[in-house]
């Protein structure tokens, strides 16, 4: 390290050996090829921005993208992110064939790891899959497809667990041009009829039950009540029996059922499966052909049906997982999800590298130590986590490094929720010293990361570490102040729009509906940009990485007490340490109370506090104290109230947003109870909203 970032307080960590990252050997190819002299990321990062068609292009060549490039990039007239240009026009190409593409070069390498938690009834044993097993079982299941009539634009879905079968039905799907979208098993009936009800799909696969915290927890049972629900049922559902059947016997309605008129025929995977030997083929399609749906978490409304493009998932994942990342053969790559959440597409296009991933289905916090013992059988190089996780480790389980090796480990990323300062503390003092911790940002809109990891460069406390490459990020206001994240150009992984999209048989009046929501949900007025909802700040570049990025908060979730403007991140920060959890604080939450008649707001904060413990008045004391000295008089907060409970979405997100239009008078009604993990908790916050209006003499 020289001299001036070892004087830098916030430096975490550095890269051993930078110019052997893939991102610098890009950089010197992009020097050689254009005669340049790029020296640093910053100044990589701002040519991939002024020479975009170049760098798309470029980054093709470089990850060695199986299909036909075609000499059309991108019209360059439309610039705008709202114009949405298709890219790589003349392209041809299949997501599935890249993603098996070591299955030739390399068909003995393991692809994927498959373990599960355990139950007191059933000890799953840990599976592993080779290359070409993995191919060959695509190739059945392709087969399998293609003989139920399934064609390019058919919707295929999957209701389970993050297990082998939901990767096979994946790529399967991709590999002959269908439409693949999940619900994952804790979305609950009225979450799961909200998006198939919306997408309509063919097939619907579904396994028998997941386990999740030592329990086995059916999902069959349910089934019926689901497909007498849905509009337009799918031709056939397609059972995994993923546990025994003994665990979870399948119901007698859905037995012998070929003539039940609510639903097609129910086929047990085994006797579905295709049983031939043949090669697995792949149908080449265009760049700018859908891939998948993904879904909104939906807390205000039906969730958003977000339709992203096969190429575009392609090119930048291998940008995300290759070039920033430096994950391929040899690495075994690790991120819990579950195939509800854009984090398992995130997991399995890092086959296309090469690496092995690894499918967890289970509880991430039953034992703490798990997950970490995990990373010392399997070996795991690349670990992915929320920043929930995390938070609730340093509480619960703070002396890792005293118990685990640890000794593959290169990245932590974390998502989900801003990384606080404290918890990069956290893992550097108390999991690993060496190793890059990742915390990426980007979301389901966009199925990638705008910033994260990069391993070219070094890690500063509390910040992700660089905007990605081909990405034009900025925020609306002063540099190296607070501002909405913003992208001022197009870019090829922008979502084709909200299902339904033209073409595939849906009233014209859903279309034109969906393409006004899309429209209002990313950008506004008539400025063309993408406005990505999130609250941040871009620091000022530090050894060349162009600024990292400081996450405030989702943008409609900012709090702006007298006109001073500041994110929830902010409050957060200061209270999620371990002295904190030691006092018995358990989670937060902060929000908005509109006053005098909506000109002004007042900073609210709700505690949720251990079960043995109450917020006290000493403890109130200190907590704005705190806040004081870390932060501004402006950030303490008008009120402090204990809660039974703090509102999650099903991914373990706060809900700043809902929670503040609640105690501001919307109704309950107004959030969708299907997109959280306790909506039972909401009926407490409208009482205590119509208190404080009551108190501050607005109408209640």
């Amino acid at each position: 390290m020289s001299t001036s970032i070892e004087a830098d307080p916030d430096l975490l960590w550095t890269p051993r050996k930078p110019s052997q990252t893939q991102t610098s050997l890009f950089r010197e190819h992009i020097n050689q090829t254009y005669s340049l002299s790029l020296k640093t990321y910053e100044d990589l990062y701002n040519w991939s921005i002024e020479n975009r068609a170049d760098f798309w292009s470029e980054l093709w060549d470089w990850e060695k993208v199986i299909g036909e490039k075609g000499d059309y990039i991108v019209d360059q007239d439309k610039n705008l992110p709202e114009l949405n240009p298709l890219w790589f026009k003349e392209s041809k190409l299949n997501w599935a064939e890249n993603q098996l593409r070591y299955s030739r070069s390399n068909p003995n390498d393991i692809a994927i790891i498959q373990t599960s938690e355990s139950t007191s009834d059933y000890t799953p044993s840990i599976k592993k899959i080779s290359q070409k097993e993995l191919n060959e079982l695509v190739g059945k299941v392709q087969r399998s497809l293609l003989r139920d009539g399934v064609k390019k634009g058919d919707r295929i879905g999957f209701w389970g667990g993050n297990v082998l079968e939901s990767v096979l039905v994946l790529l399967a799907t991709s590999s002959i041009g269908g439409i693949f979208s999940s619900a994952a098993p804790d979305f609950g009936l009225d979450g799961v009829k909200e998006r198939l009800n919306q997408i309509q799909p063919k097939i619907l696969f579904v396994t028998n039950a997941v386990v999740y915290n030592g329990v086995v927890r059916p999902l069959l049972p349910l089934l019926p009540e689901l497909l007498k629900s849905l509009k337009n049922p799918p031709d056939k559902i397609i059972i995994i029996n993923h546990l025994p059947e003994n665990l979870c016997p399948i119901p007698d309605q859905l037995q012998n059922n070929n003539s039940n008129s609510h639903h097609g025929i129910t086929i047990n995977w085994d006797n579905w499966l295709d049983t031939s030997i043949s090669e697995t083929k792949f149908t080449r399609l265009g760049f700018n052909d859908p891939i998948w749906i993904l879904f909104s978490s939906g807390t205000t409304g039906k969730p958003k049906a977000i339709v992203h493009r096969q190429g575009g998932m392609l090119l930048d994942s291998l940008r995300e997982h290759h070039l920033a990342g430096d994950i391929g053969r040899g690495d075994i790559f690790f991120y819990y999800t579950t195939p509800g959440w854009m984090m398992f597409q995130y997991l399995i296009s890092a086959l296309a590298t090469g690496a092995t991933i690894v499918l967890y289905e289970g509880s991430p916090l039953k034992n703490p130590s798990y997950l970490f013992n995990l990373i010392d059988d399997l070996g795991i190089t690349i670990f992915g986590t929320s920043a929930k996780w995390i938070e609730v480790i340093s509480k619960t389980y703070p002396k890792v490094k005293d118990n685990h090796r640890l000794s593959t480990l290169k990245q932590i990323l974390s998502t989900g929720s801003p990384l606080p300062a404290a918890l990069f503390d956290f893992i550097y003092e108390n999991v690993k010293k060496d190793v890059l911790v990742g915390s990426i940002t980007g979301g389901t809109d966009v199925c990638s990361v705008f910033a994260g990891r990069n391993t070219c460069l070094p890690v500063y406390r509390g910040e992700i570490q660089s905007r990605m490459l081909g990405f034009a990020l900025d925020t609306d206001g002063p540099r190296n102040h607070p501002g909405e994240l913003i992208c001022k150009q197009a870019f090829p992984i922008i979502p084709l729009g909200f299902w339904p999209l033209e073409g595939y048989g849906f009233p014209v009046e859903e279309v034109e509906l969906a393409k006004k929501r899309f429209k209002e949900s990313y950008f506004k007025g008539e400025e063309g940009l993408w406005y990505h909802g999130d609250y941040v700040r871009i620091t000022p570049s530090r050894f060349g990485n162009s600024g990292g990025i400081l996450m405030l908060g989702r943008s409609d979730g900012v709090l702006n007490p007298g006109g001073i403007r500041f994110g929830p991140t902010d409050i957060y920060s200061v209270l999620e340490g371990t002295e904190y959890a030691q006092l018995g604080v358990e989670e937060t939450l902060v929000v908005g109370l509109m006053v005098d008649d909506g000109a002004d707001e007042k900073v609210v904060l709700f505690v949720k506090m251990k079960q043995d413990r109450s917020l006290d008045e000493s403890l109130i004391k200190k907590i704005r104290t705190d806040i004081r000295l870390a932060r501004s008089a402006r950030h303490v907060p008008a009120k402090i109230i204990q809660v039974s409970d703090i509102p999650v979405t099903l991914t373990n997100k706060r809900v700043e947003v809902p929670i503040r239009k609640l105690i501001n008078g919307a109704p309950i009604s107004s959030i969708n109870p299907a997109t959280l993990r306790n909506p039972d908790c909401l009926e407490e916050y409208a009482k205590l909203g119509r208190k404080m209006r009551q108190e501050e003499g607005m109408a209640v």
